[in-house]
């Protein structure tokens, strides 16, 4: 006990802290702090002047987390921050958001950013949001999560920049912690050449790892995640029957720091993603760990709808759920306004002279053939708006495999939107949307356990094609009347390329007089699986 204070001091010998990683201190401290019955007294140290210093921030993170027991004080220099994960704001060239996570409340918790390692001079303070998960079973105890986040703005176009995030005991630019400092590039004012990748369905696995680290390979400018994200929330229908373990995203935020604390994460929302424990539609988790641009219909309600433009790309994330025939649960959530927004957004990206390309990217499927098939939703509500405004490719996840089509027309059926081929796209093939239809990647290899195609279906993709004329599969459509939901029988000649190993797209995208975007497939060796062309009017 210390002679000052009856609260008991929490943290991990100097000795053992040395030679522990970040995960290893948070899962130590957590323990300990389980054995003394003192984390709920945890979520209290959040409010007031123990970590915010008081003041209305400080009111609003104790109505999300109300104190349960005694405050604990923690010597800040044995807890150490993890998880960091960047995202873009609204303008790539000037803003960024850097999140993080702590095991434990700390005091004054800040970010240090400069332009050299030695010279952080600036010092912002954080935004904690503090979320409470109550005791679900009795082998899932209540969880309190700590997050942090600090807004960039006024930051010059294509620059590198230094930065380190901190408490009270835990200062980055210390000599001893430059170690834990991370960097991140603005977008340039002007269009270049750059990289982006993209996949769904991570989760936590060694294979995820691994794609991470390839990924990290590529040196993206940004990195989309379609969805379904840590599967901290197994069942994913969306209920608060669903197996649900918060813990989780301690684990993957870990896992997924080696790339997003220099390559902006930007995600948007799946079916395992709506955790139905926190409000609205589930979906105050994600608005907890996540900061994104805030430029969608709604971003309270759907905070993964949002929109940006990176040199001569503009990108568009969407929340399938929204729409969904297969898994309704947040069928409707916006009432209408993502797809009214979609409709402007596109519209808007269209008229920029400095915009060449769109890209939009969701999770549920608009055209596949592996195991959740097509979700009719999507394509109803948004097909006809990607061919009205000549979206350049759509990017999915959902399906745990690499599936791409041919470029698509749509075409009426009688219970929905189908799809036809514009123009065979086979492996090094290019393609106008202006002319031939639209692209669809289902890229949902990230590290999740691996689906496949149908009985008789075989893998085809660079160096090993296996073509086929027509391959039988489903299509989510709403059956009349019921609300409810049903899959009916649909035989496709869209599906070009398939590969049921882990893997993840590299998009790379050209500026100047002859714009392209030239889109690669990669396993999870780095290895080659597809690739083809986009070029508009040409």
């Amino acid at each position: 006990m210390s002679p000052a204070n009856d609260t008991p001091e929490v943290g991990i010998p100097a000795p053992l802290a040395r030679r522990m990683s970040m995960p290893e201190q948070h899962a130590y401290l957590r323990a300990r702090f389980s054995r003394r019955r003192a984390l709920a007294g945890a979520a209290a140290a959040v409010g007031g002047a123990g970590l915010l210093g008081g003041g209305a921030a400080a009111s609003a993170v104790q109505a999300a987390a109300p104190a349960r027991g005694p405050a604990v004080r923690v010597d800040g220099s044995l807890v150490a921050p993890f998880g960091r994960h960047l995202a873009f704001g609204a303008d790539p060239r000037t803003q960024m958001r850097v999140s993080w996570q702590v095991p434990l409340a700390v005091r004054r918790p800040f970010l240090r950013v400069g332009l050299k390692p030695w010279e952080l001079s600036r010092r912002i303070e954080a935004e904690v949001r503090a979320l409470h998960t109550p005791a679900l079973t009795a082998r899932l105890p209540a969880v309190e999560q700590l997050y942090l986040h600090v807004a960039l703005d006024g930051l010059r176009p294509g620059t590198t920049y230094y930065y380190g995030v901190g408490h009270d005991g835990f200062d980055p630019a210390s000599a001893e912690r430059l170690g834990t400092l991370g960097t991140f590039r603005t977008a340039p004012a002007a269009p270049e050449t750059f990289v982006f990748t993209a996949f769904g369905d991570q989760g936590v696995s060694y294979d995820a790892l691994a794609n991470d680290q390839v990924i990290l390979g590529q040196n993206p400018a940004f990195h989309l995640h379609a969805g379904d994200l840590c599967y901290a929330d197994s069942s994913g229908g969306g209920k608060k029957t669903d197996t649900y373990d918060a813990r989780v995203w301690d684990q993957f935020l870990a896992q997924t720091e080696t790339v997003a604390k220099s390559v902006p994460w930007m995600v948007t929302t799946g079916n395992h993603d709506m955790e139905a424990w926190y409000s609205p539609h589930g979906y105050g988790g994600q608005s907890a760990r996540w900061s994104l641009p805030d430029n969608g219909p709604d971003p309270a309600g759907a905070p993964g709808v949002y929109s940006f433009v990176h040199g001569n790309l503009g990108v568009v994330a969407l929340d399938a759920n929204d729409v969904s025939h297969e898994i309704p649960a947040n069928r409707g959530c916006t009432d209408g306004k993502q797809t009214a927004w979609l409709d402007r957004r596109l519209g808007e990206l269209r008229a920029r002279a400095d915009v060449d390309f769109v890209v939009v990217f969701f999770h549920h499927c608009a055209y596949a053939t592996s195991r959740h098939a097509s979700d009719g939703g999507v394509r109803d509500a948004w097909v006809p708006l990607f061919e009205k405004h000549q979206v350049d490719l759509v990017i999915n996840g959902h399906n745990h495999v690499y599936e791409r089509t041919d470029a698509i027309r749509s075409v009426p059926t009688g219970d929905g939107v189908g799809g036809e081929v514009g123009k065979p796209v086979p492996v090094g093939a290019s393609t106008d949307p202006t002319r031939d239809g639209i692209v669809y990647v289902t890229a949902g290899g990230a590290g999740k356990d691996l689906y496949g195609f149908g009985p008789g279906v075989p893998d085809s993709y660079e160096g090993r094609v296996r073509e086929r004329d027509a391959i039988a599969t489903v299509r989510w459509t709403a059956s009349h009347g019921s609300g409810a939901s049903e899959s009916v029988q649909d035989v496709v000649e869209w599906s070009r390329v398939r590969y049921t190993g882990f893997s993840f797209l590299a998009v790379e995208v050209a500026a100047g007089p002859a714009p392209r975007m030239t889109v690669s497939a990669l396993a999870e060796s780095g290895a080659r699986i597809d690739h083809f062309e986009v070029r508009r009017g040409r």
